[in-house]
């Protein structure tokens, strides 16, 4: 085969498989932009990965210059859900309580589906930090 065919061939390759992977990126962490709070001298970024059936995954970010973060995150964050009702983590993945700059995924699992997610996190330099994002259609 001519070299020129198998360059185009493997970029047509290339291109239908970046194409064929937008949707499922698009349809997670892109369409729920990440949210910073920076109360009570405690930074804290959430960002909303890629959303699987009956999961949700937050990746979170603290850092400060005035207090020790010695927060257990899965005892101080709670999913609500559109009924009111408070969903426990079911793991975080990260750093460990301790120091000024802490980062991690926090981990729900059982979440029914909803229309709009709130993420709390509480008594971390404040008592609550609320975090909100409506979910597409």
């Amino acid at each position: 085969m001519d070299k020129r065919v198998i360059g185009a061939l493997s970029l047509l390759a290339l291109l239908v498989t970046g194409v064929a992977a937008i949707p499922a990126q698009a349809q997670g962490s892109a369409a729920l932009a990440p949210q910073v709070n920076r109360d009570g001298g405690v930074t804290v970024k959430v960002t909303p990965l890629p959303i699987e059936p009956g999961s949700w995954r937050f990746e979170v970010v603290l850092d400060t210059h005035s207090v020790d973060l010695i927060q257990n995150i899965v005892e101080t964050a709670v999913l609500i859900d559109d009924e009111g009702m408070e969903h426990k983590p079911s793991a975080w993945e990260g750093d460990p309580p301790g120091g000024h700059h802490r980062k991690g995924v926090l981990k729900f699992e059982g979440i029914p589906k909803a229309i709009v997610i709130r993420l709390e996190i509480r008594q971390v330099g404040i008592p609550k930090r609320r975090f909100t994002w409506p979910l597409p259609k």
